[in-house]
This record gives C-alpha cells, structure tokens and sequence, in this order.
C-alpha cells in the first residue's frame, strides 16, 4: 500500500465513523485557496476545505510554492489548526519543507509547529509499489 491509499484508507473509516472528509491534491487546493484568497471571513468559513473534520491533501512536495501559495497555505493550516484533522501525503522529509514553502524557512517552521503539534508521522520506506509491479512484470518477459 502505497502513501495515497492509505490516505484514502483511512479517509474511508473516518466516514465509516461518522466524520466528513475532502480529498484533494495539493494543486486542487492551491487553486482553491487562490480563487478564494479575497473572500470575506464570513464567506470564506463556508469553504469545504475548512469545514470538514479531516482534509487529506495528497501529493504535496512535488513542486515548490511560490509566496502567495505558501502564505494561503499557512492560512488555512492556522484556520483549521484545533478545528479539524489535516492528513498530508508527500514524498518529502520535514527538514525539506522550507524548500516546498517558497523557501521560507520561517513561515515553514511555523506551518510545521502547528501540523506536527498533535500528530502522527508515517514514515513509509521502501520501494514504490507501481515500481516493483513494473519490475516483477518486465523480470518475467526475460
């Protein structure tokens, strides 16, 4: 199982128990967060990805923020830090979210310190799972 099926996964018991869940890549909600950026606070509580017990963002890392990102980034994880569960997938190590983040070291440590502050960290080792299906298929073609 591989880092956006266990998201998925464990998406799908939170319903089973009653809570709600948005799935969204990390483009999906940086388009979000900039096409709301200039909604008044009462419009902007409305949003979904506000709203929902638990917000899976899938894929982050894969390219950096640029600022204006980082910062709707850091709005919402203030917004939702206390208010709803955050499940993040990425390929990415802690020490490297600054370089995600526009490369503000600053402004990353303190995404981090609210993400991190009641969490658990998965940390999957191993080969990718869509890699090994491709080598296991190509090692019985020879």
């Amino acid at each position: 199982m591989g880092k956006t099926h266990l998201a998925v996964a464990l998406g799908i018991k939170a319903v089973e128990h009653g809570f709600s869940v948005l799935f969204l890549r990390i483009e999906e909600l940086i388009a979000a967060l900039k096409r709301d950026a200039e909604l008044p606070p009462t419009r902007l509580r409305r949003r979904k990805y506000l709203n929902v017990a638990l917000l899976i963002i899938d894929e982050m890392g894969f390219e950096p923020m640029d600022r204006q990102a980082a910062s709707l980034f850091f709005r919402l994880v203030s917004y939702r830090y206390g208010r709803g569960a955050i499940l993040i997938t990425t390929n990415k190590g802690i020490k490297d979210w600054p370089e995600l983040l526009a490369g503000d070291e600053v402004l990353a440590t303190s995404i981090l310190d609210r993400l991190l502050h009641h969490s658990h960290v998965l940390n999957i080792k191993g080969r990718s799972y869509r890699l090994r299906d491709l080598e296991q298929a190509l090692s019985l073609r020879d």
